[in-house]
């Protein structure tokens, strides 16, 4: 039977990107698809969690440790100046809900490039590899992340063009959706991690900048539905995906009859 898009095509690349978003919403619901999806959702707590510990670095304060708990919550413990900036302190509170995002943005942008698919892979295993060693301090994250970046490893290594390429997107949409599961906690003031009561990402940046966190988790979902939109635009993009026209050898002499 012969197919009804064109490889490489705009309607092939939307399937894909529309299976993997199917999979991450349909896989919880399926016998032990909680189980199945359970590794990935340590992983966007990862993305989160790195995300506040490296907006620490970029403001010049300390990162210690990363936390991840049974429960897919997580923790990142830094040193902050006593005279940091109230701007310091948001910018660190935003990078972890922001961090998904701009992550999973980064992973469709690289999709659409087949030259990039297995090096970003590799990329992400090293990445996650490097974290377990440097900052991560949790019985579950020692036991679930290095089992991801293995199994990123195997597939950037051994699997075919298709499954790289799927992994790829799969991650992307994985991690932008990941605002979704956290939608609540977002638009939460406080919020419960392991068994302490503490300000929640946007009731830190409201502590320090007088504004409702209502507001703050408002616009970051808009900076976040912005990136991601922008990501699937270019991913998607006709032009992009249209083969390129060939040109004939100089030597060949084209005549045209009007």
């Amino acid at each position: 039977m012969q197919s009804l898009t064109r490889p490489g095509s705009q309607a092939e690349q939307a399937g894909r990107l529309v299976l993997a978003g199917l999979v991450v919403v349909m896989l919880p619901a399926l016998p032990f698809g909680n189980y199945l999806i359970y590794p990935f959702v340590i992983l966007t707590t990862w993305f989160h969690e790195m995300g506040h510990g490296l907006t620490a670095l970029a403001t010049g304060q300390s990162f210690d440790r990363l936390m991840i708990y049974a429960s897919g919550s997580g923790l990142a413990e830094s040193r902050v100046a006593v005279d940091a900036s109230r701007f310091t302190y948001a910018a660190i509170a935003a990078g972890g809900p922001l961090a998904p995002c701009v992550a999973g943005a980064l992973l469709i942008l690289a999709s659409a490039h087949r030259r990039l698919w297995r090096p970003v892979l590799w990329l992400v295993a090293a990445a996650i590899a490097a974290t377990v060693i440097i900052w991560v301090r949790s019985p579950v994250g020692y036991a679930v992340l290095p089992l991801v970046a293995a199994c990123l490893a195997l597939v950037a290594w051994r699997a075919g063009p298709g499954l790289t390429r799927f992994t790829l997107q799969f991650l992307g949409v994985l991690a932008a959706m990941s605002m979704l599961r956290d939608f609540h906690y977002l638009f939460t003031e406080q919020a419960v991690i392991d068994g302490r009561t503490v300000l929640s990402d946007t009731g830190q940046i409201a502590s320090v900048t007088g504004l409702p966190h209502w507001l703050w988790a408002t616009m970051i979902l808009l900076v976040s539905a912005v990136m991601v939109g922008g990501a699937l635009k270019y991913a998607l993009a006709e032009k992009r995906l249209r083969p390129p026209t060939r040109k004939p050898p100089a030597n060949v002499l084209q005549f045209r009859r009007d």
